[in-house]
């Protein structure tokens, strides 16, 4: 039976839907336009993901307490400061089927709004003397720019290496998530050694998950329909990378040519779709996948059972299992 949003949720419905609440009144302002935005931001939120992080873990290690809904609030601040900010920076005008801010009134109104959310983020911690959440928080944000950067810098020649490509996707993915499940741990009191195991759970489900977004750009079966968006984008992903380092020198120069210059082109996308199937590159990004999952369910059995540690198994299992 297919793992559903709700079924992960079931031991901390309580908490979630008190940190709604909270979260909102968080974003409160008394500038019209600003509070017009908060609103249209809390319209636009999908489905939790990063407080079920942090709830679930901190649940793990013991009871939630007002620095368990803080920490998950932080991390909702800037991880949206930072979405706005993407796509002022990507020029998008749609996230998730919503207009972006940019899209809906400028990109200076978005830089700023982005820039309010940061410091509501810093001040929530600092006036509650959250230290510990602030730094592990910060060291992720911190940890996305540099992830971007060097995915940009990278893209420019397209010889990105697999220790490259893992170190980028641990920076721009991964690193979000394990520091849901260290700030959960540690809003709970949790031993350093306790904080640094869920934190590594939390970024080898963050691989896992990224490399199952990989997937979906080549439209296998399990995945649904090709789409090559990252092919169009000229991103270097596991099965291109792993695709590109099985052919010959010749074969690779004119893929890699074929990528810069005709990834515009639908025959084109189709083609290199075509030359990754063929040389199993899906393949062994499933088995990778399946490697960073397996790592992941390793540490969880350190931890007795409970609801809390079976909701997070699921969540490792939607990892790979997802749709979309």
């Amino acid at each position: 039976m297919a793992v559903t949003a709700n079924d992960i949720k079931a031991p901390i419905e309580e908490e979630l839907a008190k940190f709604e609440g909270l979260f909102e009144q968080t974003l409160k302002s008394d500038a019209f336009l600003l509070d017009k935005i908060m609103n249209y931001i809390v319209k636009r939120k999908g489905k939790q993901m990063r407080p079920m992080f942090v709830f679930l873990t901190a649940k793990l290690c013991g009871e939630v307490t007002e620095a368990s809904y803080r920490g998950a609030a932080l991390i909702e601040l800037l991880h949206t400061a930072t979405l706005v900010h993407d796509d002022v920076v990507d020029e998008a005008n749609y996230r998730r089927g919503f207009f972006s801010l940019n899209a809906l009134w400028n990109s200076k109104v978005a830089v700023l709004v982005g820039d309010y959310l940061l410091s509501k983020g810093l001040l929530l911690s600092v006036d509650n003397n959250d230290f510990d959440l602030l730094r592990h928080v910060s060291h992720a944000v911190r940890e996305m720019s540099e992830g971007e950067l060097l995915q940009i810098e990278k893209a420019r020649r397209l010889d990105i290496t697999e220790d490259v490509y893992f170190e980028v996707i641990r920076q721009k993915t991964a690193s979000l998530i394990a520091s849901c499940c260290a700030v959960g741990a540690a809003s709970v009191g949790s031993t350093p050694e306790q904080v640094e195991k869920l934190r590594l759970f939390g970024e080898k489900v963050g691989m896992a998950f990224q490399i199952k977004d990989d997937l979906f750009d080549f439209g296998t079966d399990e995945v649904g329909k090709p789409l090559g968006i990252d092919i169009k984008e000229r991103k270097m992903t596991l099965p291109l990378i792993y695709a590109l380092s099985k052919c010959s020198w010749l074969k690779r120069k004119k893929m890699v040519m074929t990528v810069k210059y005709g990834a515009d082109n639908p025959a084109t996308v189709s083609e290199v779709i075509q030359f990754v199937k063929e040389s199993g590159g899906l393949q062994y990004a499933e088995e990778v996948m399946h490697r960073y999952v397996a790592e992941a369910m390793a540490i969880l059995e350190e931890f007795p059972d409970s609801p809390e540690k079976r909701s997070l198994e699921q969540i490792v299992r939607y990892t790979t299992e997802r749709k979309k």
